[in-house]
């Protein structure tokens, strides 16, 4: 297949590069011998003819040995400079390439009317977060439409959840709001706004998101979660981390939140990535929040665990909750059932349950699968 045929390549390419750098070694060590031997040769006349004394003679023998020691490692300079030229020449190539997705040339800040609350004044005002798509549609490939005139609002500070099968379009409803790609039809608005008439660096700031797959950086504990809102203090860090109940393993740990946490976190278990991921965007503080599949990957019993932070991390956010385990949506203040890219069924869990339609279903089915008698 092309995998072998790309490994057969990448064998074929080392192996004329190995060729070529022993012949540039043998080549330079051979150059670098015979000019030893002949300018101690040189000397050594020089010395015979009463023209050098034995002094220089030492002096020439240490000249060349000092100037030998540099030229030997020519042959692995060049390499590294050339691979070095090749990094750079793919890094430029890239940073080149034009953005599929730009700022209108008038494109203003996202901004966020202030919600009329009683009590609440200043920065911690809740603001009006409000999330609608409004009959969009979305294909990757023309030929093969994901979503379908798809409809639904997220009122400030409410949770709606999305399920469906696998390859039903739920994960590209996340990607749209955060404008990774733009809809093809209808639109998606936050606060009344059109998120392709504002910056995408507004959008993005006013959404927080936790991921099946935390990215994490292999740094430390502290600078992992700092990410989610880079200058923060080491306190607001520690209130961030108490909040998503990952502190006190941080604080048994030798290094504290010094611990490097290791590539993509593997020195972390799932549970452990997913509340370092909850404290990243409580620090951030965002208006809205995505849960993608945030328990999926996890088994029960940590899943179980995790639902308390996540319910915290909602707490007055407007949240967008895209599951496959229908356990974790059951609080939601509207669930939507999407299959093929359409909205076939909404209502809150009771009501579904209710309508025994595709839901129920659903419910059913993972009941069985997890061995509970119904």
């Amino acid at each position: 297949g092309r995998y072998d045929a790309s490994l057969d390549r990448y064998r074929k390419a080392a192996i004329k590069s190995q060729r070529t750098l022993s012949m540039l070694n043998t080549g330079q060590q051979l150059l670098i011998a015979v000019s030893l031997v002949l300018m101690l040769w040189r000397a050594t006349s020089g010395v015979v003819e009463g023209r050098m004394t034995l002094g220089d003679l030492v002096m020439v023998n240490a000249f060349m040995i000092q100037l030998y020691i540099p030229l030997n490692f020519l042959g692995v300079i060049y390499r590294e400079i050339k691979q070095s030229l090749t990094d750079l020449d793919k890094m430029f190539v890239l940073l080149e390439k034009d953005r599929e997705v730009r700022d209108a040339p008038d494109a203003q800040p996202l901004a966020l009317r202030p919600l009329d609350v009683g009590g609440t004044e200043g920065p911690g005002r809740p603001v009006d977060a409000t999330v609608r798509f409004e009959d969009v549609s979305f294909a990757y490939d023309p030929a093969r439409p994901i979503l379908k005139h798809v409809g639904f609002e997220i009122p400030a500070g409410k949770t709606v959840a999305v399920v469906g099968p696998s390859g039903s379009g739920k994960s590209t409803l996340a990607r749209l709001l955060y404008r990774f790609y733009d809809v093809q039809e209808g639109r998606i608005t936050i606060g009344g706004q059109d998120i392709r008439v504002v910056t995408q660096g507004s959008v993005r700031a006013a959404i927080g998101i936790v991921p099946q797959d935390t990215v994490l950086f292999n740094d430390t504990v502290e600078y992992n979660i700092a990410y989610g809102r880079p200058g923060a203090s080491h306190d607001e860090v520690v209130a961030a981390a108490k909040a998503a109940r990952i502190h006190d393993f941080i604080a048994a740990t030798p290094a504290g939140y010094g611990t490097t946490v290791g590539e993509r976190g593997l020195k972390l278990s799932g549970g452990e990535k997913q509340r370092v991921a909850i404290a990243r965007t409580l620090l951030k503080n965002p208006p809205i929040v995505i849960f993608d599949e945030a328990t999926s990957a996890l088994d029960s019993a940590n899943e179980r665990a995790i639902q308390a932070e996540l319910k915290s991390a909602a707490q007055d956010k407007t949240t967008l909750v895209i599951a496959h385990r229908l356990s974790t949506v059951v609080e939601a203040h509207e669930i939507l059932v999407l299959e093929g890219g359409v909205i076939v069924e909404r209502g809150t869990h009771a009501q579904l349950l209710a309508k025994q339609a595709r839901y129920a279903q659903m419910w059913n089915l993972q009941k069985v699968e997890a061995g509970q008698v119904l």
